[in-house]
């Protein structure tokens, strides 16, 4: 196997310099362009996450401010997640030199060794980033029927197994969820230059939307031309403060075809990204959403959820359709920063710090759609009977898959969870 490092470990903090140096590389090799048009023109749409895939992004955890420890209990996770979704799409996954090791034990076992670089519908490329928020700094992956497509190009990809069409990807700007504002790090230049850098080597031909700033995590799409959202996060100070609600809807328009915008009140709380969309609600199919849920007056979520309920109960998609929503609980007890949790950490300075009692944003609508499978966050201990209680629900909407529960606690003391470390690439 040919390691991939074409997109590797990057020596210079001049990223507009290093995406230039990627395009230019000689016509023998994968090469795809950066194109000028607007995706919506020519004819590419953001599909849903329940469509088939011909694959999925994640980036091995390292960071000592986000995985305690070494990253140890955090990379048994990431696998568990990784194995699980391999079962039905092939799985690339970012490492760097140091974690290359750690990565081929825990996903490959006895049959790692120097030179294995993919098995088992796995492939390690070189990759170093900020974090490992594949969600929200890999593309967002567009597609478009060929006969609809301008300019389409997929020699030399693996966009060649879809029949009916092109995939393409779009690069937002990343500014580690708020910037100068309230940013989580002081320095997201590698974060940033990922996705463009990852449509290169990968062979997807990609449009810049630069410098608006958006994450994968704070949109969710039905493929039918409706995007969810908060507004909590896209007209926070920290992301496009220069635009107007409207004009956020245009830009979505242009870049990923939407026909209509649906703007949640808020998320889930305690979510460190101006609350996600993606841990608070999510397209089940179109039409019909399941939306995070308590019952429990005194929890602070109460109030949120009831907000998106009400908001949601009151709208219609794209389509004019009444939406189906399924409320699917929170955890019963919970989930808080351990002293033993943040006796493990290690924090830049300027980096956004934990503290012992912190209440962390779990929600069991932080799932990634694999291909034949639900893969669902589950936390364990005491909330063992709304983990079960979350298996069962999710198993009754979505009949036609089955729920993969993974314990997650360790991807979410990271401060996210499934969905925020996984990003799907279309079929």
């Amino acid at each position: 196997m040919v390691l991939r490092n074409d997109i590797g470990v990057m020596v210079s903090s001049n990223i507009d310099a290093y995406r230039i140096h990627l395009r230019k590389r000689k016509e023998s090799e994968i090469y795809m362009k950066l194109i000028k048009q607007i995706p919506s023109e020519d004819g590419f749409y953001m599909p849903s996450e329940f469509e088939p895939h011909q694959g999925c992004i994640l980036i091995w955890p390292k960071r000592p401010g986000s995985w305690g420890y070494e990253a140890k209990a955090a990379g048994n996770a990431f696998a568990a997640v990784i194995k699980a979704i391999a079962q039905s799409e092939k799985v690339y996954v970012a490492v760097t030199k140091e974690t290359l090791p750690i990565a081929q034990e825990k996903l490959f076992g006895e049959n790692k060794n120097a030179d294995i670089m993919q098995q088992d519908n796995i492939e390690l490329f070189f990759a170093d980033t900020d974090d490992a928020w594949a969600r929200d700094v890999a593309p967002t992956f567009i597609k478009s029927n060929a006969h609809n497509t301008v300019n389409s190009n997929q020699e030399g990809s693996d966009q060649s197994s879809a029949r009916d069409s092109v995939i393409r990807a779009v690069n937002w700007e990343f500014n580690a969820w708020g910037g100068n504002v309230d940013g989580l790090y002081v320095s997201w230049e590698k974060d940033n230059a990922f996705a463009s850098a990852f449509a290169d080597q990968f062979g997807f031909d990609w449009y810049d939307a630069a410098p608006f700033v958006l994450e994968g995590g704070s949109i969710h799409s039905d493929g039918e031309g409706t995007l969810l959202t908060t507004e909590s996060c896209l007209l926070s100070a920290g992301r496009n403060p220069n635009l107007s609600r409207e004009q956020i809807e245009e830009q979505l328009s242009r870049f990923l075809g939407i026909k209509k915008v649906l703007w949640l009140p808020r998320g889930i709380y305690q979510d460190e990204t101006n609350e996600h969309v993606d841990n608070v609600c999510a397209f089940l199919r179109p039409g019909e959403v399941v939306l995070a849920w308590t019952d429990n007056k005194d929890d602070p979520q109460y109030e949120l959820s009831h907000q998106s309920l009400s908001y949601l109960e009151n709208v219609r998609d794209a389509k004019g359709r009444k939406l189906v929503i399924h409320k699917l609980p929170i955890p019963d007890h919970p989930i808080c920063i351990t002293k033993e949790d943040l006796d493990g950490y290690t924090f830049e300075e300027g980096e956004d710090m934990r503290e012992v009692g912190e209440r962390l944003a779990a929600s069991y609508v932080n799932f990634y759609f694999s291909n034949e499978a639900i893969i669902l966050p589950v936390f364990g201990g005491e909330n063992k009977e709304s983990d079960e209680r979350a298996v069962q629900l999710m198993q009754q909407w979505n009949p036609d898959r089955k729920v993969i529960p993974v314990f997650a606690r360790d991807i979410l003391t990271g401060g996210g969870n499934i969905h925020c470390i996984t990003q799907q690439i279309p079929r």
